[in-house]
């Protein structure tokens, strides 16, 4: 199917951005068809598809005029593999990202391993419609893979989770990443029980950076970085996540690590209540994590990084020794590196600390990002150390 699109599209195009916005279009088109982009006078400018998405409405998959066919996908499946021949070497981790969409040529897409599990998230609803093409490519390149399942990340009445093909994954299916053992669940609902976004930062807290120190991890959710902290030489770990599946969750994690439960603390409860809590009881940690979701809401409250992350920072401020280390994650992708960074430092002068930023962390290399489209490094991750 032939779609025009607008001048200006056309130089964003040949520059390289993959990303199709409605404005892109001439006249506004719905299909579900693979699609030939092409100017005002009818020249091919690029191939790929549009269809329903969280961000724009579709995604340029090449500049060549040439067949979307199972030679296509299979193409840049074993390019995507090759770009991650590290991980496969290094018997410490066995989950990581095996295509990021656009940063691999397929926008839309994302599939993770796990084992010997692979998870498609569909985030383009064309893309799942033809996605018989693309699992059998998919196949061609990943012949060792077990069993796959999918999410479905666009709006649908389709069932958020299930398996897609091939065996079925253990419950739960025990993971390594950086040598520590981590349960997941590769069936329910879009979450399986860690982000493997976050694994140099963990690796830096397994490292030695938690090493005899406490730690408080807020939004903890199943506790991974909780996990990595003891791992690495905590003294005592304290999570805390306002879901209730946060408890055994965690417990779980611990457990398979052989870790005790005794120096663990686990608390179910808004986080902003529990600084409240730990500032009445005196409590003081050497190093606080906070990687809130980037929106969230409860019955007494609505959070958004933009707003109220400098009050994560101002709380924390008041719970951490004086020469304690805050990590502050965001996964906002509306939100600048450069903006996220102004937030943390001007919540720190607020509170009149002094302060030294010792790391920053971005998208790990599995999590590849397309130099076109640089907003698809969306992780921020800032580790402040206060100074006396």
């Amino acid at each position: 199917m032939k779609i025009t699109v607008t001048q200006k599209a056309v130089k964003k195009i040949k520059k390289d951005y993959p990303l199709i916005q409605s404005e892109d279009l001439v006249r506004p088109v719905e299909t579900n068809e693979w699609v030939t982009f092409t100017d005002t006078q009818g020249n091919l400018v690029a191939k790929g598809y549009l269809g329903k998405q969280n961000k724009g409405i579709g995604w340029i998959l090449t500049r060549e005029n040439r067949e979307l066919d199972v030679s296509f996908f299979a193409e840049r499946f074993a390019a995507a593999k090759n770009r991650r021949n590290h991980y496969y070497r290094n018997e410490q981790t066995t989950a990581f990202r095996l295509v990021n969409g656009e940063g691999d040529g397929l926008g839309g897409l994302i599939v993770d391993l796990y084992e010997d599990f692979a998870v498609f998230s569909w985030y383009n609803e064309t893309l799942y419609f033809n996605r018989k093409t693309i699992v059998t490519a998919f196949k061609k390149i990943f012949p060792e893979i077990k069993g796959a399942y999918e999410k479905i990340r666009f709006e649908s009445s389709l069932p958020e989770s299930k398996q897609m093909y091939g065996k079925e994954a253990p419950e739960p299916l025990l993971i390594k990443e950086n040598g520590i053992v981590y349960a997941t669940y590769l069936n329910e609902g879009l979450m399986t029980g860690i982000f493997l976004d976050q694994h140099e930062v963990r690796g830096r807290l397994s490292d030695g950076l938690a090493s005899g120190k406490t730690v408080l991890n807020m939004f903890s959710y199943t506790g991974a970085f909780s996990v990595a902290a003891a791992m690495g030489g905590a003294v005592q770990t304290t999570s805390v996540d306002l879901a209730k599946r946060s408890l055994p969750k965690t417990k779980e994690q611990f457990t398979v690590n052989g870790l005790d439960l005794e120096q663990q603390k686990i608390h179910v409860m808004d986080t902003f209540e529990y600084f409240k809590y730990a500032k009445k009881k005196e409590l003081l940690f050497d190093l606080i994590v906070l990687d809130p979701p980037s929106f969230a809401r409860n019955k007494k409250k609505v959070f958004s990084v933009a707003k109220n992350y400098g009050d994560l920072i101002e709380d924390s401020v008041d719970i951490l020794h004086p020469q304690g280390t805050i990590i502050a994650s965001t996964n906002a992708a509306n939100l600048s590196p450069e903006k996220f960074q102004q937030l943390i430092e001007d919540a720190l002068d607020k509170k009149g600390v002094s302060y030294e930023q010792t790391a920053a962390y971005r998208l790990p290399d599995d999590f590849t990002v397309y130099a076109g489209f640089p907003e698809g490094n969306y992780l921020k991750v800032y580790v402040y150390q206060l100074k006396q």
